[in-house]
């Protein structure tokens, strides 16, 4: 029994190191019709997105409710607060079968990485 919760925290935290796994160093090529998807909630959109990012709610059901209406050969990128709903919504969304799908991690992983500023409102 102990081996297997040891075993599982280990599993935890890997996925918690990993949930964010895009590098803020390295610029991500994003395409002029890739679509940058904000998991947040609305208030944390509003605290701050990136600019032309599309806000569905992953705590809220709305990514997984808009899946059937996304474009399967379109690229996507998606971000959130810590990384974790974005590694989420990234696995939600190749479970549905769209492959092109980039996990930014943090709102300011993504900010660095893609050199596309933050805005308000």
């Amino acid at each position: 029994m102990r081996k297997a919760t040891i075993a599982a925290l280990a599993a935890l935290t890997l996925l918690a190191f990993t949930g964010c796994s895009n590098d803020p160093t390295q610029n991500v090529a994003l395409t002029e019709d890739t679509i940058i998807i904000d998991v947040r909630t609305p208030a944390e959109y509003a605290e701050g997105h990136l600019e032309g990012a599309t806000l569905l709610d992953y705590n809220a059901g709305q990514l997984a409710a808009e899946l059937d209406s996304l474009d399967q050969n379109t690229q996507y990128a998606v971000y959130c607060r810590s990384g974790n709903r974005s590694a989420q919504s990234k696995q939600l969304m190749e479970d549905a079968g769209i492959t092109n799908v980039i996990d930014l991690g943090s709102v300011q992983d993504a900010a660095a990485s893609t050199e596309i500023n933050i805005v308000t409102g």
